[in-house]
């Protein structure tokens, strides 16, 4: 196995294909796809799902791509000669489902492990943010990557891959994930959101032309009112304290589930700051912890299959 073919694989899921890849790496798609069977073999479990009209790469496959990321980051890491302890401000932006989630944890480990860096937090949609990035106003965004992938002149670190879901009042009777689109209420999240339009895509596509009900820019606010018996809505994995406070359940949407993916970003030009590079590792550890805790539901909506044979 060649370390090379595992940045292949990086530049797959970062840019979507294997010919955008390709371009990337300069090399040939053809070498892109044997790069990618060599590794297949090497792992002995499939990278890609094949059986569409899209190669679509596999949980397995990010969970690698993770893996490498953190350990080619901790290799840049031991470049450094300094010992002295990473101390200043890191500017950093915070999306709102970031702020419950990854930085609570993150900021303990920060004080434990690099006790001189402090953190300016500011909130803010990941759009905001990530131009505030590029333009030197903040020093790290913790976002969802838009779904072009992103520039390549970011540093991109991925967190959390977090699988979208039905979620309906707890009381609600019913399985399907179509049926209950159809004969619910829908509250949508904004699309303002990248969230949002994601959930808004998934919905369109099984349920052309649903109407919303309302547009609400908070996934907190939506559970609530699902909870209230208002309607269902599409949303990221709820984090468990949501589960245990508001009567919901999720529904699974199996294979075809959106994902988002949470990260953090920040300039490669700052490559080898120290206190930014603390945060990350904190950050780092924190999505590690929140993965733990996160079960997926049960895929009970319709298969493919059971999709096309209803239509």
């Amino acid at each position: 196995m060649k370390l090379q073919s595992l940045a292949t694989l990086a530049a797959v899921l970062e840019y979507g294909s294997f010919a955008a890849a390709a371009e990337q790496v300069h090399i040939t798609p053809s070498a892109v796809s044997l790069q990618m069977k060599q590794l297949e073999g090497y792992f002995g479990r499939p990278l890609f799902d094949r059986s569409g009209r899209q190669v679509r790469p596999t949980a397995f496959a990010r969970e690698l791509s993770r893996t490498v990321g953190r350990a080619l980051s901790e290799i840049e890491a031991l470049r450094e000669t300094s010992e002295q302890a990473p101390a200043g401000t890191v500017r950093l932006g915070v999306t709102e489902s970031a702020l419950t989630t990854l930085l609570p944890p993150a900021f303990a480990d920060l004080q434990q492990g690099a006790p001189q860096v402090q953190l300016q937090i500011q909130r803010g949609m990941t759009p905001s943010l990530l131009h505030d990035v590029r333009a030197g106003r903040l020093d790290a965004a913790v976002l969802i990557r838009p779904p072009s992938g992103g520039s390549s002149r970011m540093r991109w670190t991925p967190l959390l891959d977090e699988s979208f879901v039905l979620v309906v009042p707890a009381g609600l009777p019913g399985q399907r994930v179509d049926a209950l689109l159809r004969t619910q209420p829908w509250i949508r999240l904004d699309r303002a959101l990248v969230a949002g339009r994601l959930a808004a895509r998934y919905v369109d596509a099984r349920v052309p032309q649903r109407a919303a009900l309302v547009d609400v820019p908070s996934v907190d606010a939506i559970v609530a009112m699902v909870a209230a018996g208002l309607g269902v809505s599409v949303l990221p994995q709820l984090r468990p304290e949501l589960l245990a406070t508001y009567a919901v359940r999720e529904i699974g949407l199996g294979r075809d589930a959106p994902v988002r993916q949470m990260v953090m970003v920040r300039r490669a030009a700052d490559a080898g700051s120290r206190r930014i590079d603390a945060v990350e590792q904190a950050l780092v550890g924190a999505a590690r912890q929140v993965a733990r805790t996160i079960k997926a539901p049960p895929f009970q909506g319709l298969s493919s299959q059971e999709a096309v044979a209803q239509n």
